[in-house]
């Protein structure tokens, strides 16, 4: 069973890898064109990209599990329904979001309290990016899909071409050609299409033998894509609570000026920065509990969990260590800006604390995803987001920025507790 979990987790670790240091590297960028505002506009417009692609994240999610479980009963017409299902989905709603973004744009800079140069610069961003929509949705489609079949090598393969091709084309543009904010949008707007095309290309390669199972009006029906829409109903609403959290992170740490607002984005990627390894497990935990479970077979799938949790708490302990290792250094690698150093420093201690309380929550998702345990998961961020809130508005008088760190980790420890008690009823029950 070790070797299956790695077998799986090894290449999303690797691509996963890539992912933060793309973001970082957007930041550093950002943080050496001017001020503190150039780094709080790619927090900005990020965070309005999150509003809109996080709610689509049940296109990864759910055609991940319902995958799994189509694999694991070998049922390969079932997978490629879904996957034909994902995709007329994810390009209907690339369509609809390039209809609404300029209204989408205006109202989100109505409710986003920031400086008129980070204004300037997120629209800047936001305007080139916003074109990359049918792409990125689609790769959500195929990263889902190429998980459930148990293949973790060619969405890494995908990723880590993305990415790097994201961060060498940022630099260049952004940098090289001296666009500023428009060159890291740029960058990742080709990133995205040279992504797709490799997708397909890999699809082709793959799985081109088994193409006749593709039924693409049938599969498109309304009839047909009833229990599609139901599980991914519930996925929505679970996408859009963890958005609120990590939206609400950004916009509520934007009332506190530009050098808060830096601090936080640089704090938020280095907290995340950890987890990329833990996304890999989960991504096997996601593959192996809809195979088992698609399979009935209860026994391997308690194995795997069991691996899953050791692997687990070997990376968050590890993590802790290399945090606490690295100090200062983290925030230089992000930025020259002084100010914002010094100011970062007293929220360091949170760096040590949240591979603790976020590590099984981030385990447990990969396994209620792949038993597409959906009603489960959306209560569960359900109540988690409003104890995110909760807690913000609590503290926040008497600690300031400090709420919302502690806020986040209420959150976590949320999902952890209700995820725990649920597991036997929702992911071991459906194996039996």
């Amino acid at each position: 069973m070790n070797r299956k979990v790695l077998k799986l987790a090894g290449p999303s670790i690797l691509a996963n890898i890539t992912v933060p240091l793309v973001g970082m590297v957007d930041v550093a960028i950002a943080g050496r064109l001017g001020d503190a505002a150039s780094i709080g506009a790619i927090a900005v417009a990020t965070m309005l990209f999150d509003l809109l692609y996080w709610n689509m994240g049940f296109l990864r999610v759910g055609t991940g599990g319902l995958a799994a479980q189509a694999y694991g009963r070998r049922d390969f017409r079932d997978a490629f329904r879904v996957l034909v299902q994902a995709l007329g989905t994810a390009l209907t709603a690339a369509l609809f979001i390039w209809v609404i973004q300029i209204i989408y744009l205006e109202t989100a800079f109505l409710i986003v309290d920031t400086s008129p140069s980070t204004e300037q610069f997120a629209r800047t961003y936001f305007n080139i990016r916003i074109w990359a929509a049918p792409a990125t949705l689609s790769l959500f489609v195929f990263k889902g899909w190429f998980i459930g079949m148990q293949n973790t090598i060619s969405p890494m393969v995908v990723d880590v071409t993305v990415n790097v091709t994201n961060l060498l084309a940022s630099i260049f543009f952004a940098l090289g050609l001296n666009m500023g904010i428009a060159g890291i949008a740029l960058g990742t707007l080709a990133a995205q299409y040279i992504g797709l095309i490799l997708a397909m290309a890999l699809m082709y390669i793959y799985y081109r033998k088994l193409f006749h199972y593709i039924r693409i009006r049938g599969n498109l029906k309304i009839r047909q894509m009833k229990s599609f829409f139901v599980l991914n109903g519930n996925l929505f609403i679970r996408s859009t609570s963890l958005l609120l959290v990590y939206a609400g992170f950004t916009g509520l740490s934007a009332k506190y000026g530009d050098n808060l607002l830096a601090v936080s984005t640089i704090m938020m990627k280095l907290m995340l920065l950890y987890s990329y390894f833990i996304d890999g497990f989960a991504y096997a935990g996601e593959a192996l509990t809809g195979r088992y479970i698609g399979a009935k077979d209860p026994n391997s799938l308690k194995k795997a969990i069991k691996v899953l949790f050791v692997w687990t708490f070997i990376i968050a302990f590890v993590s802790t260590i290399a945090y606490a290792f690295a100090d200062e250094s983290l925030f230089r690698l992000m930025t020259n800006n002084e100010e914002v150093i010094m100011t970062a420093r007293q929220f360091f201690p949170w760096l040590l604390v949240v591979p603790l309380f976020s590590c099984v929550a981030f385990i447990l998702d990969g396994i209620f995803i792949g038993a597409t345990a959906s009603a489960a998961i959306r209560d569960t961020m359900l109540v988690s987001a409003g104890s995110f809130f909760a807690v913000y508005y609590v503290f926040q008088g008497n600690i300031g920025l400090h709420a919302l760190f502690a806020a986040y980790m209420m959150h976590l420890i949320v999902r952890t507790v209700m995820m725990s008690l649920l597991i036997k009823k929702d992911v071991m029950g459906k194996a039996a």
